[in-house]
């Protein structure tokens, strides 16, 4: 066979897309023919065009990946206090800095996740293998060598290669909700379509790593690999660049802030020691490092981390799963929870909910595949029980049989269904109503034809044969000229069955109708016109995706707390906006559709992303985009879903939230935090322990803040004064790592406040050392060192060794830090309350801390290492005394201050 050599993988991007064209157009584009490509030809494209995988992005490697961990302002103070130490020949000095640099980026190394790995996950979405038609002979090969122009064959299981433009359909029906979020699976054709169609529209292509559910197709190849539909998600997924939290962006800020400040005040003191002073260069050098290293919050980093994964194992025993540590802080900031319908808010399990006859009609309870709930009738003129309804055990006894799915318990006690889902709901129907299969014989069968939307069986019904019958309502009303009623057949009334199918559709439900037909003989061979005469219309099935109950309350409780749920979905606008409506979605009266969006510019689509709460047929690249306007708008966005549609998104919001049992890989691996039991109520419970552990973190630098302020106000006094150097810089950084991070792990255990989930989202705009955290770091930092300032004077005058009155100031300071994290647990009232006595976390950290000190104190080692002296146990009470009169004074402050507080926090939730 001769084939045109290949000249262009697709259209130019002014013509028609594929949809709008017919077959032919598609094989001449791309210089093929139904018969296929030669293996020659093949093998030429596939080295001109490459394999159909999709792009990678380049790793970094694990040593980059380290090394950037080393990158921050504050590190950078540290290391330069290590090199000036070393040339100093201070070795010890010199290594625990190091020490302590080093430890800090391994805890952010250890946080940082291994790889990303969603592109291998969309990766292994692509089938292995696939059915190519080469040169009119069927080959199989590897999706790897599938090349533009290819014609590949389906069958029901296949997952289809790449992106067909099909050309022969025979009952193929496929489930796109990876794709689109539909929960049904589609009918394809192959007609050109006219118009302007979403993804989930466009029923004569096929998309690649979408699952044939049923029938066969031959396809010719239009696009591979990056320029699939899958390859422009992986194309979303790998330009998003990850953002930093709100916190984090916060801290960073802090670091910057102090680092100027520290910097000013070495090169003033340095000045001022070296001029005015006239210190030695040693030693006015050695004061300069302990300046820079008492100031700086080097423990900070590995206290945020503590208190983060603190609130990760909280989180994980409450089912949501955090893959990165800072989204524990940023849930609990979020204000927007952007929400995919299809089994995220609702089941992902088709159900009938009612039944329309033409004498009844009955509402059925139960949400699941589960065959448990009950029929109530709503209208019944005969008042029979739904057991004694002869019409409805007939219907029922249609819709089991006229059906090619199947109901199946796992091991573990889950219903499923094999099959459409459509279908699925009609068997688990009549399993409610306990309809035993075998009553009713089937002989024959029409398989199910989207040409005719409709399939039928030959079968025997109590010793009678019959004709059973299910479809689109439109199509059986037009073939049926009576209906079945309790009185026998009558004509059939069509306004009472349109209204009633407008009436449902209202409610966001799907009818499918069912008819029969008596025969006098069986039908061994059934055809299409056996059924144009005689068929009478039994009833509809009324069915829907039904919200999660959970849902419903979790919607109540985000909203109670200031953040609004948008329902993002693929699914119809009347659909979106029933369930929506049912779900308490604020705004479900009205929605945008994904064909509205297409043509709105930045500013309209920001503004439609503010107004409505509905948004349906939307594609992938469209819940990009709203996701994009309302992080722009200055909302923290949370986004959930479940299927590689969902995963750009995810991955682009501030907080992805993907489902663990339903989900893909690719979404889990896109996401910050999994649900591992699907349920949409876990976040709301995430959210409050986000705020938790985000008041918790204020606390922390509310107590770490002020403690440097004071350790650093120490050397500038002694400096200034030309007195003894009070700390270290070893002791200085033994006190910030040892016992700040000991302290503030029992500030992490402080249980949530009784209104966090009735308060709005923080303003993240706003800063985390806000005009009262400036003044209580001034204050307390004052009140510490004032206070050691004064036992060094008194200590001084009665001939005790330097490294004596070094030692009691360090017992001083680490107690004063403890009575000042009490007064940091409760921000409003008095610190000794109940709340104390249960907090386990303090006790633990209390008796840490006396190890440790009397580690350093009094093991002959560490006195060497770190320049200590035994102390006298009545130093530890003159230390506490100090330290209680701190306490009493900041409890004062705290009464004085609280007017401000209050003020203060509205303005911030404004």
């Amino acid at each position: 066979m001769n084939v045109i050599p290949f000249t262009m993988r697709r259209t130019d991007s002014a013509e028609r897309p594929w949809y709008q064209q017919d077959s032919a157009a598609a094989f001449s584009a791309f210089n093929s023919c139904p018969q296929g490509l030669s293996g020659e030809e093949a093998q030429q494209r596939l080295h001109t065009q490459g394999p159909n995988i999709l792009p990678q992005k380049r790793e970094k490697s694990v040593l980059m990946r380290f090394i950037a961990h080393f990158k921050d302002v504050l590190i950078y103070i540290l290391l330069a206090a290590a090199l000036v130490t070393a040339m100093m020949g201070h070795w010890v000095d010199t290594f625990v800095i190091l020490g302590v640099a080093v430890i800090n980026a391994l805890i952010g190394f250890i946080q940082e996740s291994n790889a990303e790995k969603s592109l291998k996950s969309i990766q292994n979405m692509l089938s292995s293998d696939a059915i190519v038609l080469r040169e009119g002979l069927q080959a199989t090969v590897a999706t790897q060598n599938i090349v533009p122009g290819d014609v590949v064959m389906l069958r029901p299981g296949d997952k289809i290669p790449a992106d067909l433009r099909l050309f022969e359909v025979h009952n193929l029906r496929v489930e796109e909700a990876i794709l689109t979020g539909e929960s049904t699976v589609v009918s394809k054709s192959t007609a050109a379509l006219e118009g302007e169609k979403s993804l989930g529209d466009r029923l004569n292509l096929a998309y690649s790593g979408t699952t044939v559910s049923s029938g066969t197709a031959m396809g010719v190849v239009i696009a591979t690999g990056g320029d699939t539909e899958l390859g422009h998600i992986n194309a979303m997924i790998s330009s998003i660049e990850e953002a930093k939290t709100p916190l984090l962006v916060q801290i960073d800020k802090l670091g910057k802030a102090i680092f100027a400040i520290i910097l000013l005040m070495m090169v003033a003191l340095f000045v001022f020691g070296f001029l005015l002073r006239d210190i030695p260069l040693g030693e006015l050098l050695l004061s300069v490092i302990s300046l820079a290293v008492s100031a700086v919050p080097e423990g900070l980093p590995a206290i945020i981390s503590i208190i983060l994964s603190l609130g990760v194992q909280s989180m994980a025993r409450n089912q949501a799963i955090i893959r990165k540590l800072p989204t524990v802080e940023t849930l609990g900031a979020m204000s927007v929870i952007c929400s995919d319908k299809t089994g995220t808010l609702t089941m992902n399990e088709m159900t009938v909910k009612a039944v329309v006859l033409a004498d009844s009609q009955w509402r059925i309870s139960g949400n699941s595949y589960e065959p448990q709930g009950e029929f109530h009738p709503v209208i019944s003129a005969s008042g029979h029980a739904a057991g004694e309804d002869s019409v409805l055990q007939a219907f029922l006894g249609a819709v089991d049989r006229c059906n090619e799915s199947q109901l199946r318990q796992d091991e573990q006690g889950h219903w499923g269904i094999i099959g459409g889902p459509t279908e699925g709901a009609l068997k688990v129907l009549a399993a409610k109503a306990g309809v035993k299969s075998d009553a009713i014989e089937v002989v024959s069968k029409l398989p199910f034809d989207s040409l005719y939307k409709y399939q039928a069986v030959s079968a025997v019904m109590d010793g009678k044969p019959c004709i059973l019958l299910t479809g689109a309502p439109d199509v059986l009303l037009a073939l049926c000229q009576q209906q079945q009623g309790e009185q026998g057949v009558t004509a059939i009334d069509r306004d009472y069955w349109e209204n009633a199918i407008s009436t449902y559709a209202s409610e966001g439900l799907r009818t499918v109708a069912a008819a029969w037909r008596w025969l006098p003989t069986v039908k061994h061979r059934l055809d299409h016109e056996d059924l144009r005469e005689g068929m009478t219309l039994l009833g509809l099935a009324c069915m829907m995706d039904p919200p999660r109950p959970e849902a419903i309350t979790a919607i109540r409780d985000c909203q109670q707390a200031g953040i609004r749920v948008k329902m993002i979905t693929g699914d119809h606008q009347e659909t979106a906006m029933a369930i929506g409506q049912m779900l308490g979605i604020g705004n479900s009266t009205a929605a945008v559709t994904g064909y509205q969006l297409e043509h709105m510019d930045d500013a309209a689509l920001a503004q439609a992303a503010q107004e409505y709460d509905i948004f349906a047929r939307t594609s992938p690249e469209h819940k990009l985009r709203l996701v994009k306007a309302l992080a722009a708008s200055g909302e923290i966005v949370g986004m959930t879903g479940d299927g590689v549609n969902d995963a750009p998104a995810l991955k682009q919001a501030n907080v992805g939230i993907a489902m663990g049992i339903k989900g893909t890989e690719v979404t889990k691996e896109s996401a910050d935090m999994i649900l591992a039991d699907d349920n949409f109520a876990t976040i709301a419970a995430a959210v409050k322990e986000g705020r938790r552990v985000y008041d918790n973190l204020k606390k922390t630098i509310l107590f770490v803040m002020p403690t440097c302020f004071a350790q650093g106000l120490l050397i500038i006094i002694a400096i200034l004064m030309g007195n003894l150097l009070p700390l270290t810089p070893v002791q200085i950084l033994w006190m910030n790592m040892a016992t700040s991070a000991t302290l503030s792990f029992g500030l992490a255990f402080e249980p949530a406040e009784q209104n966090i989930m009735r308060r709005p989202p923080r303003n993240v705009r706003s800063n985390v050392m806000d005009g009262f955290a400036i003044w209580r770091v001034l204050f307390v930092g004052l009140l510490i060192s004032v206070s050691a300032f004064m036992l060094e004077a008194w200590l001084q005058p009665r001939g005790y060794s330097p490294e004596f009155i070094r030692t009691v100031l360090l017992q001083m300071l680490v107690t004063a830090q403890w009575v000042y994290m009490l007064n940091c647990r409760n921000s409003e009232g008095f610190s000794l309350d109940a709340g104390l006595l249960k907090n386990r976390g303090i006790w633990l950290v209390t008796l840490v801390l006396i190890l440790l000190q009397a580690l350093i104190i009094y093991v002959p080692l560490m006195n060497t290492l770190f320049g200590t002296q035994p102390l006298p146990l009545k130093y530890w009470f003159i230390a506490l005394a100090v330290s209680a009169g701190i306490f009493v004074l900041v409890e004062i402050e705290k009464r004085l201050t609280r007017g401000w507080r209050t003020s203060g926090d509205k303005v911030m939730a404004s």
